[in-house]
Order: structure tokens, then sequence, then C-alpha cells
């Protein structure tokens, strides 16, 4: 058996590359396409939305991604802020505010939880309403 080597050595090279850290300000930036925020804005709002009549499109989402200061950051670097608008359709009749906020408040989370970024703005807009049938109503002609 050989005797394992480095003892006091390794702690020395170990507390070497310690005090060569960079700091984070120092060492760059991880930097998210908006396209990329885009397809998480728009697959967040799929899962907000729910199921939709077979001819309604699919949401599509656009973002604008601005470097700003974080609030209580203390200045210490920009903070990606995506300000997100949404386009979708809907089945009507239904509760279109409550659904509207509910396509904000899950893109506002997805986004800050999967890209990391702040979501102060999130725009909805309906483009389409797509009538429910009545499940009452006879289909086809009538006499």
């Amino acid at each position: 058996m050989s005797p394992v080597s480095g003892g006091s050595d390794a702690g020395a090279a170990s507390g070497a590359r310690r005090a060569a850290v960079v700091p984070p300000g120092e060492r760059g930036a991880t930097r998210i396409a908006d396209r990329v925020v885009a397809k998480i804005a728009a697959q967040a709002a799929r899962e907000a939305v729910g199921p939709l009549p077979p001819d309604a499109g699919r949401p599509h989402a656009t973002v604008v991604v601005r470097p700003h200061a974080h609030p209580g950051s203390g200045g210490e670097g920009p903070v990606d802020a995506a300000h997100v608008h949404v386009q979708l359709e809907l089945d009507y009749p239904s509760d279109l505010g409550a659904r509207c906020r509910a396509v904000r408040r899950h893109v506002t989370e997805r986004v800050g939880a999967l890209a990391g970024m702040t979501v102060p703005e999130v725009a909805v807009q309906v483009e389409r309403l797509h009538l429910a049938p009545d499940p009452g109503a006879a289909h086809g002609r009538t006499r």
C-alpha cells in the first residue's frame, strides 16, 4: 500500500482556489433569449386556459425583456424583467375576467420560476371567442 499524498498541500491548494474565486458581478451573466421566454409564457398560458374548442388557436406570447435594477438590491446589478403580451382564444360563455387573471398569475409564476425573471406586466388580449355548443339545444335542423 502506498501512502496518500497531498495532505497539507491539498489544503493549501483549496485555500488558494477560494481566494481566487471571482465575485458574481465579474463572472458574467446568462442571457435568456426573448423567444425562449415567449415560449415559456405561451406554454404557461396554455396550461392556465385549459382545454379549448378544437377550432381554437393556441395561445401565442410576445415578450420584451429589459434589464432593470431589482428593488431592494442596493444597486448590485441589473435583473431582467419580462414584459409579456399574450394573445389567446377563449370559449364563450365563460368568466373571461377570471380566466385572464389565471393566465396572468400562471405566466408570472412560470416565467419567474423557469427563467428567473421578474414579470411586472402581463397583458392578455382575447383575439377571438368561440361559442360553446348548448348541451340542451337540438343539433341540425328542427321542424
